[in-house]
């Protein structure tokens, strides 16, 4: 079905004869991806996950997206931007919504992979994103979460008891690692700028040493504090449990090299790193059932215990982090 769809979605739009078959490739966590050979060339299509886009606000957060990748685009960082196609990047076809990029022939760099100059290269982009309209404003309402551990657990026990005992056995853990995310967006200051909370090195490719940045539907204006210590963790090795100050503290200096907004304090906002909360209590859900096909309920069952371990690295990892970016960022 998704093969004849796509076939004349790229009919319609003229983007040239597809020459089957059309290969599904790695696409991340949410969306399904493909490779698309034409007589006019390759492309990469996002369909975008149905369940994402039946949310009321989403849609609007997409085409936002594509207004901000625009700018990003304008001001010359270094991403692949999706096609513009009767003056919009999103293409709604076939009851599906779509992104279709120019095929690339770089790699991501994997988590295991990653040297220090790539992480300081990462900061420097993300940093330049920021630069390009930061503003100061009032101190923002804290966007609090408040999950229901006790529902969430129970519903797993009915579907998936194996994730039902890892959610229990966990508890405290979570709602920690919960009430210390909230505290520290409370914490935030009143800085406002575009961000990329998922460039996160799958969303990075390279070829011959050149980034480009990839999967930027998630653009919005947010707090750069917020972005960059996330980010940072990430490019570090806080993803895989393995952790390198060095590489925490190139993504730093890439970073404040291209921007700098004066906020130092990264040590009392360390509980943004507990964001992966939302990113858990998300696949808890898609475990549970609540998704579109049984393959993304595997996937979001082996991301409850991938989670879950980063929950517990970031635990057991807190007090140091802390002390390095307190002697780093004076």
């Amino acid at each position: 079905m998704i093969e004849k769809i796509i076939v004349k979605l790229f009919t319609d739009k003229a983007l040239g004869l597809v020459l089957l078959p059309i290969t599904p490739v790695s696409g991340g966590y949410l969306h399904r991806m493909y490779k698309v050979n034409t007589e006019n060339g390759s492309f990469a299509v996002k369909h975008l996950n149905p369940n994402i886009m039946k949310r009321p606000d989403a849609l609007g957060n997409f085409k936002r997206a594509d207004a901000l990748e625009k700018v990003l685009e304008d001001a010359g960082i270094p991403i692949v931007p999706a096609i513009t196609i009767n003056g919009s990047k999103l293409q709604e076809y076939g009851g599906g919504y779509f992104y279709i990029y120019p095929w690339q022939d770089g790699q991501t760099t994997d988590f295991y992979n990653i040297s220090a100059d790539q992480c300081r290269t990462a900061g420097s982009i993300q940093g330049r994103i920021h630069a390009l309209a930061p503003a100061q404003i009032p101190k923002p309402e804290p966007e609090f979460s408040c999950v229901d551990w006790s529902g969430l657990t129970e519903a797993a026990f009915g579907h998936n008891p194996d994730i039902g005992t890892v959610i229990e056995e966990n508890k405290d853990l979570l709602i920690y690692a919960e009430n210390e995310m909230n505290k520290a967006r409370a914490a935030l200051p009143g800085i406002e700028c575009i961000v990329d909370e998922d460039m996160d090195p799958k969303n990075v490719m390279w070829e011959d040493g050149r980034p480009k940045v990839i999967d930027l539907e998630c653009l919005e204006r947010g707090n750069p504090v917020s972005s960059v210590l996330q980010l940072s963790l990430q490019w570090a090795g806080a993803t895989i449990c393995n952790l390198d100050f060095a590489k925490l503290k190139a993504f730093f200096d890439g970073y404040l090299d291209a921007y700098d907004n004066g906020f130092r304090d990264y040590a009392v906002v360390f509980g943004l790193a507990y964001t992966w909360i939302e990113w858990l209590e998300y696949n808890i859900k898609r475990a549970n059932g609540q998704c579109v096909d049984e393959a993304e309920r595997e996937m979001g069952t082996a991301q409850v215990r991938l989670t879950v371990e980063r929950i517990q690295y970031l635990f057991h990892m807190e007090d140091s982090i802390k002390r390095h970016l307190k002697r780093w960022l004076k």
